[in-house]
C-alpha cells in the first residue's frame, strides 16, 4: 500500500504534492485526535455544557405574540 501511493505522489506536480501533503497531515491530526480522546459514556456527559450555557429567567414566561392563542 505504502508503494502505490509514494508511485501516485511521485506522479504528481510538486505544487499538487505539497497540498497531498497538507491532506495527509490534516488526516493523521485528526485520526490522532479520535484515538486520543475517548467518547464519553452517559455519566461523564452529565454537566458537560456547564457555565457555557445561559438561559434567560423569563425562558418559561409566556409570550406576548401567542397571547391571543392562549
Amino acid at each position: 500500500m505504502e508503494q502505490a501511493l509514494l508511485e501516485q505522489i511521485q506522479r504528481l506536480p510538486e505544487s499538487v504534492q505539497q497540498e497531498a501533503l497538507q491532506y495527509i497531515e490534516g488526516l493523521v491530526a485528526r485520526h490522532n485526535q479520535s484515538v486520543q480522546t475517548p467518547p464519553l459514556n452517559r455519566k461523564d456527559a452529565f454537566g458537560i455544557w456547564k457555565g457555557d450555557v445561559w438561559i434567560s429567567d423569563d425562558f418559561n414566561a409566556p409570550l406576548d405574540d401567542l397571547q391571543e392563542y392562549m
